[in-house]
Order: C-alpha cells, then sequence, then structure tokens
C-alpha cells in the first residue's frame, strides 16, 4: 500500500478540516445570522430574493468544502487511517466519520438540489419569506412545502456536520494519545 507523502497528507487534512469549517460554518452564520436578520427588509419577495441569492453564491464554498472533505477522507482511509493501521478504538471512529461524511454529502447535496427548486419557484428567488427559515403567508403552497422540506433536510446536514466535526476530533485526540511507539511499531 502506498503512503502518501507527509508534505500530501498535510495538504489533504488542512483541506478537510477547512472543508468541515466552511460547511459548518456557513450552515451556523445563515441560521443564527442571516435568516433572522432578513426581517429587517420589510418586503417579503425580496427577503426571499436575498436569501436565495447570498445561498447561490455560498454554493460555491459548500460545494468545494464537500469535495475536500469527501476527497481528504477517502485519501485518508486508503493509506494511513486504513483500518490495519488503526487500533481497535480508532477503527470504531473511522467507522462512524466513513458514516457521516456520508451523512454530510447526502443531506448536503440533498440541500443544494432543494434549495435551488425552492428558488426557482419565484423569478430571481424572490420566494416570499416571513423570515429565512419560513415561507411567508402569501407564499403558495408548493413553496411552503418545499421551505419545510429545506429546513429539514438542512437540520440533518447541520447534525451531520456537528457530528463530523466531534467525531474528527475525537479521532485526532485518540491517535494523540497512543503512544508513539506503537505509532510507530503499527506502520511498519
Amino acid at each position: 500500500m502506498h503512503v502518501p507523502s507527509v508534505p500530501a497528507s498535510k495538504l489533504g487534512r488542512a483541506a478537510h478540516d477547512v472543508g468541515m469549517a466552511g460547511l459548518l460554518g456557513g450552515n451556523l452564520f445563515a441560521r443564527l445570522a442571516l435568516h433572522p436578520s432578513v426581517t429587517e427588509i420589510h418586503d417579503e419577495a425580496e427577503r426571499g430574493k436575498v436569501v436565495n441569492a447570498a445561498w447561490r453564491r455560498y454554493g460555491t464554498i459548500n460545494s468545494l468544502s464537500l469535495l475536500a472533505i469527501g476527497t481528504g477522507w477517502i485519501g485518508a482511509r486508503a493509506a494511513e487511517s486504513a483500518n490495519s493501521r488503526l487500533s481497535p478504538t480508532e477503527r470504531k471512529l473511522a467507522y462512524a466519520k466513513d458514516a457521516l461524511v456520508a451523512a454530510v454529502a447526502v443531506t448536503g447535496l440533498a440541500s443544494a438540489a432543494q434549495g435551488m427548486r425552492f428558488a426557482k419557484q419565484a423569478p430571481d428567488g424572490a420566494v416570499p419569506l416571513s423570515d429565512g427559515d419560513h415561507a411567508a403567508p402569501r407564499a403558495t403552497d408548493q413553496q411552503r412545502r418545499t421551505k419545510r422540506r429545506l429546513n429539514v433536510i438542512g437540520l440533518a446536514n447541520l447534525v451531520a456536520e456537528v457530528g463530523l466535526v466531534a467525531v474528527n476530533a475525537s479521532l485526532a485526540q485518540e491517535n494523540f494519545r497512543r503512544p508513539p511507539a506503537r505509532r510507530f511499531f503499527r506502520r511498519i
């Protein structure tokens, strides 16, 4: 099995961590800052236009973040994080991380698709919103249903992202606690 060079591994880990930060940070910013703040905009359709434009712009960051997380973890699992190189505890955490990376990818892609579908339900994304999280009463039934589905998928994505960050930290901490000699001998 070919183990990537140390600089390549460091670059992959950094991209992976930056990807997690980009996804979780964007999700939290939207839920805690952007979505409540658009109530300062008095026109409901303008609120939708602003929220959908912001998410459309952040979509590039989300896409690059998903790519970095996926490729970083797949690369690590193929080499230095392969089961044969992990302790039993690390292996369990790696399996949890496998599932969470998949959950983040699936919910992230589903959220993007649902968000694009939602934005297309009005010209320029101007779906009437009460705030960033709720369709306004004057929105159509379809717009309200789509926004509710988008909120559920987005919440699932947030939970998966928080779980991924927590398991990633636990896995790193577990590795640090392994005696250096055991880490060395596992590799040869």
